[in-house]
């Protein structure tokens, strides 16, 4: 019952939160910038058809000026440079050495060569291309979907009419994934109280598959403890919000020109 208790009093807080956050999506004005200031739903379907012209794009001087506009986009959000820097370095020393090794295995015209390896014109290029579209989608979303919470992106989906059951799921996720993290390190706690020490071998493996089955079971107990706790509670499948969808303002419009004409013209530069 503690359980429980424990897991309902989430439930509620979590509800709550979103509400709150649902209520105050469209006030303060004064102290949001001006795209934190346009309609969320507005603000995820530029991004999404922004992200889809940038990857269909097959030109460098294109990609250049999409990453421009991204970072400017970013600088407009007035996100901190720090945390962009971070997020951007994570993605780049991922990608740089998976994509070192795309001119030595395409085919084209040598450029430079390696111990003997050559490396081709065409795979450099592609590497440089892909390199220039992950970097402008992912300052896009930091600079349009970055400051929205969590609860409000999700209404954003759902006035999209993007499929509630994504929408709740996606939403669910994020409102759970920190329980689960947590979970996972009481399971580690125990396991070093108990002598366990992280070694290659069979019992480190072994004891590893113990974890990960029993991190399932506890989820799929607690994800039951939710359901009985929310039915409890009248869910019918949808949050409320305490107030309405906003109609589109000049400020919107004005936000849906730029974007549509910033993305005609990255197709007219490709």
């Amino acid at each position: 019952m503690s359980l429980a208790g424990e897991q309902t009093g989430a439930v509620n807080e979590g509800c709550c939160d979103g509400a709150v956050a649902l209520a105050g999506s469209r006030s303060g004005g004064d102290q949001r910038n001006f795209v934190q200031s346009v309609d969320p739903g507005l603000r995820l379907l530029v991004c999404a058809v922004f992200c889809l012209v940038v990857v269909s794009l097959k030109s460098l001087t294109a990609l250049s000026l999409a990453l421009g506009i991204a970072t400017l986009a970013v600088a407009a959000a007035r996100q901190s440079p720090g945390t962009a820097l971070r997020r951007m370095a994570a993605l780049d020393g991922f990608m740089l050495m998976v994509l070192a090794m795309l001119p030595f295995s395409t085919p084209g015209e040598p450029l430079f060569s390696v111990a003997g390896l050559p490396a081709s014109r065409e795979g450099a290029l592609l590497g440089a291309m892909i390199l220039l579209k992950a970097n402008a989608v992912v300052l896009m979303i930091l600079a349009l979907l970055s400051s929205m919470e969590p609860a409000l992106l999700g209404r954003a989906m759902n006035r999209l009419r993007l499929p509630s059951k994504f929408v709740l799921l996606f939403l669910f996720t994020l409102r759970y994934i920190d329980v689960l993290g947590r979970e996972y390190r009481r399971l580690r706690v125990a396991m070093k109280a108990r002598g366990f020490r992280m070694r290659c071998d069979l019992h480190t493996w072994r004891s590893i598959g113990y974890l990960v089955g029993m991190l399932l079971v506890r989820s799929i107990e607690r994800s039951e403890r939710i359901v009985a706790a929310m039915r409890c509670r009248g869910f019918n499948g949808t949050f409320p919000a305490l107030s309405e969808n906003a109609p589109l303002s000049l400020r919107d419009g004005a936000f849906a020109g730029l974007s549509l004409g910033v993305c005609l013209g990255l197709a007219l530069v490709q």
